[in-house]
């Protein structure tokens, strides 16, 4: 049976409430009061072994004074609760000692969890000092949506360590401003932030870009020069797109993850290392490691935490406080401020966003200098979300957009319902419809041989020859 003093501070009664009867139940003793002032009083007086207290209170804010707490007696364990759910609630409660973060509403299970940890666990040091506050309008990660929490939580963790970090998530989720974040709000924030973009590195200067080169180490070598380890040192190496690292530069790499030190291109003296390496992908790893284009070995190097970045359509809640700190960020860049109505708010959050929010940040950017209406409306969304020529540029692009073609045709299709939901079957009707031409494709391509048809599509032949009867596809075969 668990044992142990919990203080809970939170000026609503029902949350005490519910908080002391959870807590109770799970065997702890429980006392609870609705202001700063009581508890401060019941900590000076060496009461409680644990304290969950929520950011705002009546007569004093929490963040102002978990110092004071942290100094009279600093291995008590604090956990933090806040309603503001944003990314600076998550870094203040890291920076001012808080054992945990806890947005609400939260899960009593996760809470009586956390509890029993930080009870049972050796008590921490001391946590630096915090450096000066940020206004929200500063941070670059916007959104209270429950996944995003997860993501701010997470990073409260990491910022005081200097664990690799393997990012993944689809183009324009934000990888590189978490990046960012990481090392900005980190204990290396005093130091270089280096990224570098895999794929937009000839493939035979990657090495040299890393790790640099000495004079007359290859043609057009002149002089010597640093590579972005060398820059990076007492800071922070971002590599993006890590997928497109050639599997030279992989091996070098895995070098310096496990020997801490490299050489230059043309060198022989080892060169220490002193660099916290992130990592971001908008590939499956492990599928490349299967087809043999990534070591699975580097791999391992690098996914230490893994973190996911959610695409925007999983949390479309967040698509109002992104437009306007968007519209706020084109405001003090010179342009005017604008608004959107509900309904082009309902129409935004419908959209599926193949591009996610580097797409929202630019159509916010494309109202705010195009429209000269303060309020902007539906059909104007319409208008932009929806223009045949977008889609017809999309389409040219070739395979890489038949996701998003996917998205947008779906995206079209959901909203013709308006408040309503299409007829059940959409799952075999969709499916019907992209099978029809891939497989008619695939027969025209080999003359309508269905041997080699089966073998193009990755099918068996008699799978191939079902298909072809189900979706009443007629074969016309022709020789060679």
């Amino acid at each position: 049976m668990p044992s142990g003093s919990i203080l809970i501070a939170d000026d609503d009664a029902a949350i005490r409430t519910v908080l002391n009867q959870a807590l109770s139940r799970a065997g702890y003793e429980v006392r609870s009061c609705g202001n700063a002032a009581t508890l401060w009083r019941w900590i000076s007086q060496g009461d409680g072994d644990l304290v969950i207290t929520d950011v705002v209170m009546p007569d004093e804010n929490a963040f102002d004074l978990l110092p004071r707490i942290k100094k009279l007696r600093p291995e008590l364990p604090i956990i933090v609760m806040s309603a503001q759910n944003t990314f600076m609630t998550a870094i203040r409660a890291s920076e001012r000692g808080a054992y945990e973060y806890l947005p609400k509403p939260f899960d009593l299970k996760e809470l009586i969890a956390i509890v029993g940890r930080a009870l049972s666990e050796p008590k921490r040091a001391e946590p630096p000092a915090p450096r000066g506050e940020e206004t929200e309008s500063s941070i670059p990660l916007v959104g209270r949506s429950p996944a995003m929490q997860e993501i701010y939580r997470v990073l409260a963790r990491l910022m005081q360590t200097d664990l690799t970090v393997m990012i993944s998530g689809e183009s324009g989720t934000g990888k590189e401003l978490v990046a960012r974040a990481l090392h900005d709000y980190g204990k290396r924030h005093a130091g270089p932030f280096v990224p570098v973009n895999m794929a937009a590195i000839p493939r035979d200067l990657i090495e040299s870009e890393l790790f640099g080169h000495e004079k007359g180490a290859f043609t057009g070598a002149n002089t010597r020069s640093s590579g972005r380890f060398e820059q990076a040192e007492g800071g922070t190496l971002f590599l993006d797109e890590i997928g497109d690292m050639p599997m030279e530069a992989q091996t070098r790499l895995l070098r310096v993850l496990q020997q801490g030190e490299y050489t230059t291109v043309g060198g022989r003296t080892p060169i220490k290392s002193d660099v916290r390496i992130i990592a971001a992908t908008n590939k499956d790893l492990r599928i490349l490691i299967q087809q043999g284009l990534f070591r699975e070995d580097l791999f391992f190097r690098l996914n230490v935490v893994p973190l996911r970045l959610p695409p925007l359509r999983e949390r479309a809640e967040d698509i109002p406080d992104l437009v306007r700190h968007f519209f706020a960020q084109v405001e003090r860049e010179g342009l005017p401020l604008k608004q959107l109505d509900a309904a082009a708010l309902e129409k935004l959050r419908r959209y599926r966003w193949p591009g996610n929010v580097r797409e929202l940040e630019n159509l916010v950017r494309r109202l705010a200098a195009l429209y000269p209406q303060e309020v902007i409306g539906a059909p104007i969304i319409d208008a932009e979300l929806f223009q045949p020529a977008a889609e017809a540029a999309l389409e040219d692009r070739g395979s890489d957009a038949l996701g998003a073609s996917m998205e947008r045709h779906l995206a079209r299709y959901f909203g013709s319902f308006g408040d309503g939901l299409p007829p059940p079957g959409l799952y075999h009707r969709i499916l019907r419809e992209v099978e029809t031409p891939l497989v008619s494709a695939a027969l025209a391509a080999t003359r309508g041989n269905q041997i080699k048809a089966a073998e193009l599509l990755g099918v068996n032949r008699n799978t191939l020859r079902k298909k072809i009867r189900d979706l009443e596809i007629q074969v016309i075969r022709t020789g060679r």
